[in-house]
């Protein structure tokens, strides 16, 4: 039990990519309004050197429903943002979060009678 792990600092960190904090907040509040709907159930998230992923499973078990994908190798191209499919075909791309998150933000609204 005093054995204390550091927190990797960025000179550790400096070839992996990764979301930011405001990026991460937006996710993470798409994500928590799909679970209160019922929608989802678990997420991953996977930093690598050229990609950063986050995955939502509407089971554990299954592949994930929506990979939301960041990419700055294409910032200047298509946009360092994508929004995969289950399937694995990419729905939407683009240069900004906000755009990406629309499509699924979209299954959330409910229409209401008068």
């Amino acid at each position: 039990m005093t054995n204390v792990t550091p927190f990797p600092s960025q000179a550790t960190t400096a070839g992996q990519t990764g979301f930011d904090r405001l990026e991460l907040q937006r996710i993470m509040d798409l994500y928590g309004r799909m679970v209160s709907a019922g929608h989802w159930r678990d997420y991953a998230i996977d930093l690598g050197r050229d990609v950063a992923v986050f995955s939502a499973f509407r089971r554990t078990t299954e592949r994930p429903e929506y990979r939301i994908e960041k990419r700055p190798s294409l910032r200047h191209r298509q946009g360092m943002w994508a929004l995969v499919g289950e399937a694995g075909d990419i729905l939407k791309r683009g240069t900004e979060l906000q755009g990406i998150l629309a499509p699924v933000e979209r299954r959330l609204l409910k229409i209401v009678r008068d």
